[in-house]
């Protein structure tokens, strides 16, 4: 078993970002009060870093992009009949399709929230450009269902990653730190992970950053 970079460092910052955000929402949105503004702010940090997970996934390092991990249905059944790899870098299919869900889920909960009224402290951007039926069903949604999906989705990540780290001995969150996971021979394809690579993600991260804040200003008055 030798070292190969899978996790170029933008997708881990990305990864890492996302896990501080989210905690930070869970606390802020269950403390409200004056809190309710960081809320929001985290909320647009999420919606930067999903559009920016979606551009990664196309342009990212070898095993960030989508067309490397999202499993077929043939391999994705092979996996879990136990005839499928072994031991592959990246994400098997079952942590593709955490992924996948994950980012759905953030994206529901990002577009609700934006949508969403609590009549107390919060007025997301967009609710003054939407019916109130619409406003209505967004803060049930975000409020009632789409956190609890999320707080589900995020404890069978963990458990996984548990469940990987004790029985299977693969240590994936040593891998999301450092970029490098073990892999047999031969080499699988790396990563490009190099200050180019860094610099094109930092720009496509500014990019989606002004798209959140477009986005935003569209509701907001004047």
């Amino acid at each position: 078993m030798v070292k190969v970079r899978v996790w170029d460092l933008p997708t881990r910052l990305f990864h890492w970002l996302l896990v501080a955000a989210v905690v930070g929402l869970v606390v802020t949105g269950n403390v409200g009060g004056n809190w309710i503004n960081w809320h929001m702010r985290l909320g647009y940090l999420v919606f930067s870093l999903v559009l920016f997970r979606l551009v990664w996934g196309v342009l990212g390092g070898q095993w960030s992009r989508f067309s490397a991990f999202v499993p077929s249905p043939r391999r994705l059944w092979a996996y879990l009949r136990g005839t499928g790899d072994g031991h592959s870098v990246g994400h098997n299919p079952l942590g593709a399709l955490s992924v996948l869900a994950l980012l759905a889920v953030l994206s529901a909960q990002v577009a609700s929230g934006l949508m969403t009224d609590d009549e107390i402290a919060f007025t997301g951007p967009l609710v003054g450009l939407v019916s109130s039926e619409t406003v209505s069903l967004a803060s049930w949604y975000h409020s009632e269902v789409g956190k609890l999906v999320l707080l589900a989705l995020i404890a069978l990540h963990v458990s996984a990653i548990v469940f990987y780290g004790v029985v299977k001995k693969q240590k994936l969150v040593r891998a999301m730190v450092t970029g490098d996971q073990e892999a047999p021979a031969p080499l699988p394809v790396e990563s490009h992970d190099n200050l180019a690579t860094r610099l094109l993600a930092l720009g496509v991260w500014c990019c989606c950053a002004g798209v959140v804040y477009a986005v935003v200003s569209v509701g907001s008055p004047g």
